[in-house]
C-alpha cells in the first residue's frame, strides 16, 4: 500500500501536481479580511488528495521537505498572481525545519521573484509530532524573524504540548484549536477557556486567531470577548478564488450600551428539562444522582417552560419520614415553583442584568432561556451573568481613551459594524481641531488636554444618548449619528464651539485673534484661534460598506472638510445617504 502511495507522491512532486487553496481570516473589528491561509491539496481523485494523507507519506517515505518547499512556493506564487491583500499565512511543518536538507532562505527567494515582501507573510506551524528539541526550533523562529516574517502557532489546546510550544517560542499569533470554538456560544466551560486565553495573550503581546467558527451564534460570542481575528467556513470555505472582501458583513447585533453583541445564549447551560406529569420521584433521583444539579425547568407538551424545580427547596420536601409516601405519586407540577424568570436567547447582557436585577420574582440565582418563540433553550446562572457583565465592564475600560473616558478606537470599529450589519441609514461624522499643536506649544499640554476634554463634553451634550462619540486620539474624534437631526446637531456643535474655545486663550491672543507661532518653512508667522472641521459620510442603508471602508473615506474627506475657512462642515454628496 505504501509503495502505490510513494508512486502517486513522486509523480505529485514531479509535476507539481499540488492545488493551493486560499481561506480568508477575517478582522471582524474593521469588517475586512485580515489574510488568507493558504492550504494545499493533492490532485482530486487521487489517494494523496487529502493533506494528511499526503503529508503522512511524505514524511513516511522522507520528502516532507521536498513537499513542503513545493507547496511553500505553489502558495506564493498564487498568491501574488491573484493578488491578494493582507497578510499570507504559510503553513510550514516544524520537524521540516530540523532536517538535514532543508536549505535556509528558500522562501524568501520564493518570495523575492514575485515581488512579496516577507513582511506580509506569517509562519504557521502546524505540528502532529512532538518537538523534542526546542533549542533548535527556536533558532529557526528566531532566523524566520529575523528576515521580517511573523510567526504563528496553529491549533493550540490539540495535540502534543501545545502550551508549551507557546510558552518556549513566543509566536506573534496563536491560533484556537477549533474545538474550543464551536458552540461556544452554548458551553459557558469553552467560553472560560477562551475568556482566559485572550487574557494570557493580551499579556505576552501575541494575537489569536479563532479558528472553525461555522455560526453567527460563535462569531458574536467571541466578539464579545474581544477577539476580532477570526476564520471558519461561517465566512468562507477554502478556494483557488477566494472572496476578495466579506460578501456580507460579519453578524454583530446592534451594540446597546457597550454590549457589543454579548447575549443571553452564551450563558446557556444545557440541562435536560423534566416533563409536566413527571412523577415526583424521577425529579428526586435526578437530584440524588448529580449533586452539583441546582436547579430543573418544567416543559410543557410545546416544550415552554411553566415551572422550576430548584434543588435547595424541593429536596427540604423530603426531611420527614412520611414525605417519599406523601409524594411518591405526585406529579412535579404539583410541588414545582411556578415564579421564574425568563430571558430570550438574543437579549443583550446589560439589559439582562437590568431585567434581573429589577425583578421582584424569586429565585436569585437562576432564569431560563428561551428562543424568540419561547420554547426552551436552556438555563442561566446569575454567577455567569456577573462575570460575563464584569469582563465587558472591563473591556470597555480597556477600550476607552485615558483622557476623556470615551469609547476608543475599538468601540469605534464595532459601533460602525452594528450600524452596518443593522442595514438602517447613519450617518459618520470624523471631527477634527484645527492649530490644535500651536496652541498646544504655546500653552502647555495640560492646558491642551483641558481643550480636549472641553470637546469631549462638548460633542456628547450636543450628541445625546441617540449617537454615539468616540475618540480616535489627539483632537480626533468620531460621531455617528441617525439621518435626521444629524445636520442640525453638527452645526450646533460648530457655532458652540466658537462661543467658548475663544475662552482657552489670555485676554492678549483673543484681541490679536491668535498667536504667534512658525509656519512649516520655520518663519514667524500669527496663527489664529482653534477652529473645529467636520467631514460628514451620510451611509445609507444596503451600501454593502465595511467599517474600514468608511473610516478611509472620513480620512478623505476630512482633508477637504480642513481646507474650508472657519469653523466648517463638509458633507460627502457621492453616496446615496441623506442628511438632514
Amino acid at each position: 500500500m505504501l509503495d502505490r502511495e510513494a508512486r502517486e507522491l513522486d509523480r505529485i512532486l514531479r509535476e507539481e501536481a499540488i492545488t493551493p487553496l486560499f481561506q480568508p481570516i477575517v478582522d471582524a473589528g474593521c469588517q475586512g479580511i485580515f489574510g488568507y491561509e493558504a492550504l494545499s491539496r493533492g490532485p482530486s481523485g487521487s489517494p494523496l488528495h487529502s493533506p494528511v494523507t499526503l503529508f503522512d507519506t511524505a514524511r513516511l517515505t522522507g520528502r516532507l521537505v521536498e513537499l513542503d518547499l513545493l507547496c511553500r512556493r505553489l502558495a506564493i506564487e498564487a498568491f501574488a498572481a491573484l493578488d491578494l491583500s493582507g497578510r499570507l499565512f504559510l503553513n510550514v511543518m516544524p520537524t521540516s525545519l530540523l532536517e538535514e536538507d532543508f536549505r535556509e532562505g528558500l522562501t524568501r527567494a520564493f518570495l523575492a521573484g514575485v515581488g512579496l515582501s516577507p513582511e506580509r507573510v506569517v509562519i504557521e506551524l502546524t505540528e502532529h509530532l512532538p518537538i523534542h528539541d526546542y533549542a533548535l526550533m527556536r533558532q529557526a523562529v528566531d532566523h524566520y524573524r529575523r528576515m521580517g516574517f511573523q510567526v504563528a502557532l496553529d491549533d493550540l489546546g490539540a495535540g502534543y504540548s501545545s502550551l508549551r510550544h507557546w510558552a518556549e517560542l513566543r509566536p506573534d499569533f496563536v491560533k484556537v484549536d477549533r474545538h474550543f470554538v464551536q458552540e461556544v456560544d452554548r458551553d459557558p466551560g469553552k467560553g472560560q477557556f477562551l475568556h482566559s486565553l485572550l487574557e494570557v495573550s493580551r499579556s505576552l503581546g501575541c494575537r489569536v486567531i479563532a479558528e472553525g467558527i461555522e455560526t453567527a451564534g460563535e462569531q458574536r460570542c467571541l466578539w464579545g470577548m474581544n477577539c476580532v481575528l477570526m476564520q471558519g467556513y461561517h465566512f468562507a470555505r477554502p478556494a483557488r478564488q477566494p472572496p476578495r472582501r466579506l460578501e456580507q458583513p460579519a453578524p454583530t447585533p446592534a451594540a446597546v450600551s457597550g454590549s457589543f453583541g454579548a447575549s443571553a445564549a452564551m450563558l446557556c447551560r444545557h440541562l435536560a428539562p423534566v416533563a409536566q406529569g413527571t412523577p415526583v420521584p424521577e425529579v428526586v433521583a435526578r437530584f440524588r444522582d448529580d449533586p452539583g444539579l441546582r436547579c430543573l425547568a418544567v416543559l410543557d407538551a410545546e416544550q415552554r417552560p411553566v415551572g422550576m424545580v430548584r434543588q435547595h427547596a424541593f429536596l427540604s420536601l423530603f426531611t420527614n419520614p412520611f414525605s417519599h409516601s406523601l409524594h411518591a405519586r405526585r406529579p412535579i407540577d404539583a410541588v414545582m415553583d411556578r415564579r421564574m424568570r425568563l430571558a430570550e436567547e438574543s437579549m443583550p447582557l446589560e439589559a439582562l442584568s437590568r431585567h434581573i436585577t429589577g425583578s421582584t420574582q424569586g429565585g436569585q440565582d437562576d432564569f431560563v432561556i428561551v428562543d424568540a418563540d419561547g420554547r426552551y433553550r436552556g438555563l442561566g446562572l446569575v454567577i455567569d451573568l456577573l462575570r460575563e457583565i464584569t469582563a465587558l465592564q472591563v473591556r470597555s475600560a480597556r477600550q476607552a481613551n485615558p483622557l476623556t473616558g470615551l469609547p476608543g478606537n475599538e468601540a469605534i470599529n464595532d459601533t460602525l459594524a452594528a450600524r452596518l450589519a443593522d442595514d438602517a441609514p447613519f450617518v459618520a461624522v470624523y471631527a477634527d481641531l484645527d492649530r490644535f499643536k500651536a496652541y498646544n506649544d504655546s500653552y502647555g499640554y495640560a492646558q491642551g488636554d483641558q481643550v480636549i476634554l472641553a470637546v469631549g463634553r462638548l460633542l456628547q451634550e450636543a450628541v445625546g444618548e441617540a449617537g454615539f462619540v468616540g475618540h480616535v486620539g489627539g483632537d480626533d474624534f468620531m460621531l455617528v449619528l441617525d439621518p435626521e437631526g444629524a445636520r442640525a446637531s453638527c452645526e450646533a456643535i460648530l457655532a458652540r464651539f466658537a462661543r467658548f474655545i475663544p475662552t482657552f486663550y489670555d485676554q492678549a491672543h483673543r484681541r490679536a485673534g491668535g498667536l504667534s507661532g512658525r509656519d512649516r518653512d520655520h518663519c514667524e508667522a500669527r496663527v489664529p484661534l482653534m477652529t473645529l472641521s467636520m467631514a460628514a459620510y451620510p451611509v445609507a442603508s444596503g451600501s454593502g460598506l465595511t467599517a474600514m471602508e468608511i473610516a478611509n473615506v472620513l480620512a478623505e474627506l476630512k482633508g477637504q472638510a480642513k481646507r474650508q475657512a472657519g469653523n466648517s462642515l463638509f458633507v460627502d454628496r457621492r453616496g446615496d445617504g441623506i442628511m438632514r
